[in-house]
């Protein structure tokens, strides 16, 4: 098992806390990376640009199915875990299934929440639970020009052609 990568909350708690007791600036971030693309990686590396930290919390399988239909994930979660782990931006990785990340941002209390260029401060799901302990929110990357589902239904038109 790679070490980046903590599926248990409560040991990411603890190693988020001892970060955050040697003086780490702790960002936070979340999302399905169901198909990894440049705009994941732009998001990403803007997120780890505002701290010391990046930690990732990955839709489970069940939560990007529930989210998307019956035909997704594209790539199984051990296998999206293992693909972010590989860049060089991510420091910790979990897997989570509710509906928003609140209950882990609650555990983590992490500096920063960064959310993509689709969401503004005010519209972000967790910006109650955020300002709740005094975190701040980063909306990071791009403009959203590339979307998964946009390079799937390229895909499904390139085959069809």
């Amino acid at each position: 098992m790679n070490h980046k990568i903590i599926k248990n909350h409560d040991e990411l708690a603890r190693t988020v806390e001892a970060l955050k007791k040697s003086g780490k600036r702790i960002v936070f971030t979340n999302g399905g990376f169901n198909l990894l693309h440049v705009g994941h990686v732009r998001s990403l590396m803007d997120a780890r640009s505002r701290g010391d930290v990046l930690v990732v919390a990955l839709n489970s399988d069940s939560s990007i199915k529930k989210n998307k239909g019956a035909d997704y994930p594209l790539i199984p979660e051990d296998e999206r875990l293992e693909l972010m782990a590989a860049l060089e931006c991510v420091d910790f990785l979990t897997i989570f299934s509710d509906p928003t990340v609140d209950s882990l941002l609650l555990k983590l209390k992490p500096h920063v929440h960064a959310k993509g260029t689709d969401y503004t401060k005010e519209n972000v799901p967790e910006r109650a639970t955020v300002l709740s302990y005094g975190g701040e929110i980063a909306i990071v990357g791009d403009p959203k020009d590339h979307a998964s589902s946009n390079i799937i239904a390229m895909i499904k038109n390139w085959q069809g052609a």
